[in-house]
This record gives structure tokens, C-alpha cells and sequence, in this order.
């Protein structure tokens, strides 16, 4: 699938890499800019499939990114937001999953040099999915541990939720385990036992579900 993106980083020479690496792989960049407002703006007009975007963006350097990416998910529902971030900052997760984790993604950068993961995560989010980085996640599960129902989960069971909540199918935890999709099944729902989480229809619905509980 070729996935149209428009791109939104304020240093340059990245923001060059970024559209190289995607134009590279078959997908189309149909704007790169480096602001906030610029960003809006170009989503109005080329109505991407997927906005890549640098949470601190001038002038501030704060949350410019995040809070563009949160206005187009409430203009443009079906347009996916991958965020990119130098650093790990969990409480942007949260703000950008709020109330739908469908078509959303969060990554270091530096995950960005991983090229089958970055468009892995691309064209995740392009579909609907969602995108985690591992890092976020296990800070995430770290914070959680002193809970009693994630202290009640197996070693294997906090590795097969790693890897849920990094937004992977139970086909992809299955291939990065070595194992068989019943097996993943057996974890997973020993897993939602555990922590009084229901499986919902929808794997974005199960990502968001337990991001929210190891937040609490």
C-alpha cells in the first residue's frame, strides 16, 4: 500500500532524511514543514494518510507538534498520527491515545534508524493501528509493576503485553516469540483475567485498555 504522508520537523537535515527514507519506499510525501501552523495547513490541503511530526516544534519548543497532531485527530479522524520524540515523555502517550488509540504512534527518534520498524509503524497507523515505542512501553510497565494485578502476571505474560500495547497483532507477537497464535491467545487472555480487562473487538480498544490501567 503507498501511504501519503506529509511530514512536520523543524531541523532540516531530518526532516531531508525522513522524506528520503519514505519516498525510497514506494510511499509519497506530499509536504515537508517546519512548523506547527504550517502543518495544519498542509493537512487541510493534501489530506494525508498518515502526518509524521516532531512533538517540540518552534516557537517554543514545547508541545507545538502534539497539540497540532491532536487538532488534526479531532478535524481528520481518519488521517493517522505518527509522533516522534527525542525523548521518552509518557505523558504524551496518554494525551495522544485519549479516547482512541486508532491510528496513532509515538517513536524515539532514533527508532527512526531502524527503517523496517519506522515503516512497519507507518503503514501500522496507516491501517488503523497503532505504534509504540518499546522504550515508552516498558517505562510504562515499570511504573505499573506495583499493581496488583500486573504483579500477579507471568514473566512471559509482561513480555507478551510489551508487545501488545507496542500496538503488535496477536499474528506479530507470535513471530516475535516463536510460538503458536493459540498459544499467544492462551497468554492473552490470562493476561486481560488478570487485570480485570475484558478483550474488546478491537485491538486499538485492547492497546488503549492497558495503557490506561498501568497509568492508574
Amino acid at each position: 500500500m503507498t501511504v501519503r504522508v506529509v511530514i512536520a520537523e523543524d531541523a532540516a537535515l531530518f526532516r531531508a532524511g525522513l522524506t528520503r527514507l519514505i519516498e525510497d519506499h514506494g510511499h509519497r510525501v506530499c509536504a515537508a514543514v517546519g512548523d506547527a501552523g504550517t502543518l495544519l495547513a498542509a493537512v487541510a490541503g493534501h489530506r494525508p494518510d498518515v502526518v509524521v511530526a516532531d512533538i517540540r516544534m518552534p516557537p517554543t519548543h514545547t508541545d507545538e507538534g502534539l497539540r497540532a497532531a491532536l487538532e488534526i485527530r479531532r478535524r481528520y479522524p481518519g488521517t493517522g498520527v505518527l509522533m516522534l520524540s527525542q525523548y521518552i515523555e509518557t505523558r504524551y502517550t496518554a494525551r495522544l491515545l485519549e479516547g482512541n488509540a486508532a491510528g496513532a504512534g509515538y517513536l524515539l527518534k532514533e527508532r527512526v534508524a531502524d527503517v523496517a520498524e519506522f515503516l512497519d509503524a507507518l503503514q501500522r497507523i496507516a491501517a488503523g493501528g497503532t505504534a509504540l515505542d518499546p522504550e515508552v512501553v516498558g517505562r510504562l510497565l515499570r511504573a505499573g509493576r506495583r499493581a496488583d494485578g500486573l504483579a500477579a502476571l507471568t514473566a512471559r505474560e509482561r513480555h507478551v503485553l510489551t508487545l501488545m500495547a507496542e500496538g503488535r497483532s496477536n499474528a506479530g507477537i507470535a513471530e516475535a516469540l516463536v510460538v503458536t497464535g493459540g498459544t499467544v491467545e492462551k497468554h492473552v487472555a490470562s493476561i486481560f483475567d488478570k487485570l480485570g480487562l475484558p478483550p474488546g473487538e478491537s485491538g486499538n480498544r485492547r492497546v488503549l485498555a492497558v495503557l490506561r490501567y498501568l497509568g492508574s
